[in-house]
């Protein structure tokens, strides 16, 4: 009599193991250096000696918003600092669209064919719903980015004044200490506050556009006031006589303007920045502007008058950032809240008690 098996008609042989592309041995020495990163001395001499990688990574923990970061980026800050403030310090905004990218480049470029060592500072505007930025400098500026003479730095503006990145002046410090003898500070340019990078910067640059009919939006702004130099972009092809027109308007706006301090009379040019057109010219203007003031010492008080302002700010936002990271503040602020919520206290009242709390 048959039997049926139960045995499987088909059968399964065993596999042959993929071989490992990459060892064991590999993966854990990349693990370590991810879990250790250079120490203080390490990043101090890389920046000192104009290493890139050291610059980048310090300028991460000056950003950093981590309380464990905050004392090894005072340590690498507090080392760079005499090594710090023998650059140009140069501020630039616009409305978005007026070609700040494209001009940066083109004058990048133009200074490092004179032996200069360029750092970009470039401000990107972040969301104020998801928080995010898109951070694309570096794919706007192609070349100046492969430039062995320069350095782009992109960094988010968060909520910070003026479209400015938080810790900006910090990371100026960093980049004045790897050798950077030009800084340029691109602000995000889209609101009313550009005095934050004012306060930074030794010669502050407005581009605009022509025919944008924005001359007397940007006096009632005050920008115009803090311009040392309007640059107007994009004068090219059938554009160009609008730019002359515009320079004649701006003109006229600069001269309804008291003398400044500095005794530097601002200037308007007309640039085209996709054609390299007028860019050495306006770093001839900056050049003037820079032996005047430092010869008559404005340059000097100006500085020192950054550093007082600068001093006031860092402890606004220390003390800020001490309140609000309060355990008993943060329990007592809720509960404000919800009396604010069901009308039982007054916005007012709530933060006068919340100021109260020891």
């Amino acid at each position: 009599m048959n039997t049926k098996s139960n045995k499987p008609t088909l059968k399964e042989n065993k596999g042959i193991a993929q071989p490992q592309i990459v060892s064991k041995t590999a993966i854990s020495n990349i693990k370590k250096k991810r879990k250790s990163p250079l120490s203080s001395e390490k990043l101090i001499k890389g920046i000192l000696e104009g290493n890139i990688t050291a610059l980048s990574q310090a300028i991460t923990l000056v950003e950093s918003k981590n309380s464990r970061h905050l004392k090894k980026a005072n340590t690498i800050l507090k080392a760079c600092l005499p090594h710090a403030n023998q650059s140009i310090r140069i501020g630039i905004t616009g409305v978005p669209g007026v070609g700040k990218s494209t001009f940066i480049e083109a004058f990048g470029m133009h200074l490092t064919a004179l032996n200069k060592k360029v750092a970009v500072l470039a401000v990107d505007p972040s969301s104020s719903i998801t928080r995010g930025s898109i951070l694309g400098d570096k794919t706007r500026m192609e070349d100046l980015v492969k430039n062995k003479s320069a350095f782009i730095r992109p960094s988010a503006s968060g909520n910070s004044l003026g479209g400015v990145a938080r810790k900006t002046r910090e990371t100026i410090i960093l980049c004045e200490a790897a050798g950077f003898d030009t800084i340029v500070i691109e602000t995000v340019g889209v609101g009313q506050s550009e005095t934050a990078v004012h306060s930074m910067v030794d010669f502050f640059l407005l581009l605009k556009l022509a025919g944008a009919g924005d001359e007397l939006q940007g006096i009632k702004r005050g920008i115009i006031e803090m311009a040392d130099t309007i640059a107007i972009n994009k004068a090219d092809g059938d554009n160009l006589k609008r730019a002359k027109l515009a320079k004649v308007e701006f003109n006229r706006a600069l001269h309804l303007y008291p003398e400044k301090s500095s005794n530097w009379q601002p200037k308007v040019v007309i640039c085209s920045a996709i054609n390299n057109e007028g860019v050495a010219a306006l770093w001839a203007i900056i050049e003037d502007y820079f032996s005047k003031t430092s010869k008559n010492n404005y340059f000097e008080e100006k500085r020192k008058a950054q550093n007082k302002y600068w001093l006031l700010q860092t402890i606004e936002e220390q003390l800020k950032s001490d309140f609000f990271n309060s355990k008993k503040i943060k329990k007592e602020l809720l509960k404000q809240m919800q009396l604010i919520e069901g009308n039982k206290t007054t916005p007012f009242a709530a933060a006068e008690y919340l100021l109260g709390l020891k």
